[in-house]
């Protein structure tokens, strides 16, 4: 039995590694809400922290307004760099995420703590959130709970069934959230 422990541990690990270790290299993508440090090396007065605006822009001295929506950092400090081009030739650009306001999830209704919460995480679940909120309040409908996503054909509706789940059943019914999602919990 150990020796079979063993062998499976030395199939599995590298494997479950290189599976994170993959996730971990994906660059973080700009969304709208998130706070940004940028800053122009050696020059203090082009150092200041911007929010993504719901049009998916920043305003960043001499370089006006410039999408920034959906690119990395990396992606954001060039695209800048280009801007400042005609008066900073060889621009430097720093771009620091401060705050990652944008991948929030509305959790409302029957819980203890009801509001917006970030996501910390690209895997977070629906049990997840409710536990972050404090979990559901004694008259709430646990099967009866709902993700309302958005999506370009329109508003999606996510059933979950939280009593099952927590009896360890209807699994299928803890849908990992995305930026934007609610929760609703009757």
């Amino acid at each position: 039995m150990q020796i079979l422990a063993r062998f499976f541990m030395s199939i599995m690990l590298p494997l479950v590694g290189a599976s994170a270790l993959a996730q971990s290299n994906v660059p973080y993508k700009l969304r709208h809400g998130d706070a940004l440090m940028v800053s122009v090396w050696r020059d203090e007065a082009l150092r200041m922290e911007v929010r993504v605006l719901p049009d998916g822009s920043i305003t960043f001295p001499l370089a006006g307004r410039i999408d920034v929506l959906g690119l990395s950092t990396a992606e954001a400090e060039t695209r800048i760099a280009e801007k400042l081009k005609k008066y900073i030739p060889e621009a430097v650009v720093t771009v620091a995420i401060t705050a990652a306001e944008g991948n929030r999830v509305f959790v409302i209704g029957k819980v203890v703590n009801p509001g917006a919460v970030v996501i910390t995480s690209p895997d977070t679940t629906v049990l997840q959130m409710l536990s972050q909120v404090g979990g559901l309040d004694r008259f709430a409908d646990g099967n009866a709970i709902r993700v309302l996503r958005n999506t370009e054909q329109g508003t999606q509706v996510l059933p979950v069934r939280y009593n099952d789940l927590v009896k360890g059943s209807q699994l299928e019914t803890n849908v990992v959230l995305k930026p934007g999602d609610t929760i609703l919990v009757p």
